[in-house]
């Protein structure tokens, strides 16, 4: 009886000191942060995040030369670059990745409007979520709130520089070339869906770095509500 009374004991100690942990780790985000705190600091979180990967992203060879988010070959017709390497037509293939990564440099800034749509739509729960969740939470809700809008938005103007920088014809070439070339299947890709593609890919890769940056690196917080609200969870 003894024995049974003493680990009742430890059992409930055990979950009063649970239950103070508990609340301990939600002061953060219930105790010295109102909510209206929260949304505005990630809201402010986004629009730093967004104006700078837009601002790395748009400069001279942002996309080019930066080969994590570099634009390749359509993967899809990877087989029409080495074809016209192994025929030693480097340069044509070399035009046509460097002129489609100039095309998404010129582009990449039509994102801002549509990822300020998405902020002002932010809810109290979506802040929250984002928060507390892990470092990219804010990008993944970018992603899910604002990529086929962003996909609309972005391909007449994806065309339209295609046609302006002669990216088209650039492609026109390589695939008239290609397609004349005996035993090899035919190609058929829309070049401007590609591009728009990996344009918005990058753009999230480039908001995913300002994201933990500003999560983790007192420095990026460049505002006062930043620093209040990261504060409380970041270093």
């Amino acid at each position: 009886m003894k024995k049974y009374l003493f680990s009742l004991v430890l059992i409930v100690s055990f979950l009063f000191t649970q239950c103070d942990v508990l609340q301990e780790l939600q002061v953060p985000v219930t105790g010295r942060l109102t909510k209206d705190e929260i949304v505005q600091g990630l809201k402010e979180a986004l629009k730093v995040g967004t104006a700078n990967a837009i601002k790395v992203l748009a400069r001279e060879n942002g996309f080019y030369l930066d080969k994590e988010v570099k634009i390749p070959f359509p993967q899809e017709v990877e087989y029409v670059e080495q074809k016209l390497r192994a025929l030693g037509l480097h340069s044509m293939a070399d035009n046509f990745i460097e002129q489609m990564n100039h095309a998404a440099e010129k582009a990449v800034s039509k994102a801002g409007p549509v990822f300020y749509d998405a902020i002002r739509e932010m809810t109290i729960a979506d802040a929250l979520g984002i928060l507390n969740g892990p470092d990219n939470a804010a990008t993944e809700y970018f992603r899910e709130k604002t990529y086929q809008q962003l996909v609309v938005t972005y391909k007449p103007d994806i065309s339209q520089v295609l046609h302006q920088t002669h990216l088209s014809d650039y492609w026109e070439k390589v695939t008239t070339t290609y397609n004349k070339i005996p035993f090899t299947k035919k190609v058929e890709t829309d070049l401007p869906e590609y591009v728009t593609e990996k344009t918005i890919d990058g753009l999230f890769v480039k908001l995913a770095h300002e994201e933990k940056l500003i999560r983790t690196d007192p420095k990026a917080r460049v505002t006062e509500i930043l620093r209040k609200v990261f504060a409380e969870t970041g270093p």
